[in-house]
């Protein structure tokens, strides 16, 4: 448990809310268990961001996926980070791709998808997808069939 300590802030300690978008926030441990695959799933249902043109809230349901190798992201922090969205002006598509490109900078997965669930705004809905495999590996063969079906459930 002391090296847990050593590598995580936040955990046991007062919590401070971000006011803007504070990828300082994630904090990565380390996997007990890189030599498996296993995935890591993570539901947001009130993830909420700023149009950056209106100025209007975006509601969202934020489902995160990922195949963790040597560090995993702790989910307090990720808690904290994706509330930090909250007075950040992006477009829905920007949210997802941002989320997923920190995560990938914080742990180098081999394989991570983000989708954001979008409620709608002027009766358009919005549910933007991204993924990532790491490159030369077959988690590159998976994020492009992914991708290439990741409608087929809904």
């Amino acid at each position: 448990m002391a090296e847990l300590k050593d590598q995580l802030s936040l955990l046991g300690r007062n919590t401070e809310y971000k006011q803007d978008y504070a990828p300082d926030v994630l904090e990565a441990f380390d996997n007990k268990h890189p030599g498996n695959d296993y995935w890591v799933r993570f539901n947001c249902p009130e993830f909420t961001s700023l149009c950056p043109i209106a100025g209007q809230p975006d509601f969202a349901e934020i489902r995160i996926a990922y195949l963790p190798d040597v560090k995993m992201v702790e989910s307090k922090s990720l808690k904290l980070y994706l509330f930090s969205f909250r007075n950040h002006g992006a477009f829905h598509e920007d949210c997802v791709n941002i989320i997923m490109k920190d995560l990938i900078q914080l742990m180098n997965p081999k394989y991570i998808e983000v989708t954001g669930i979008f409620t709608p705004r002027g009766g358009i809905s919005i549910y933007p997808f991204a993924n990532y495999g790491r490159p030369g590996t077959s988690y590159e063969e998976m994020a492009r069939f992914r991708m290439m079906h990741h409608d087929l459930n809904g």
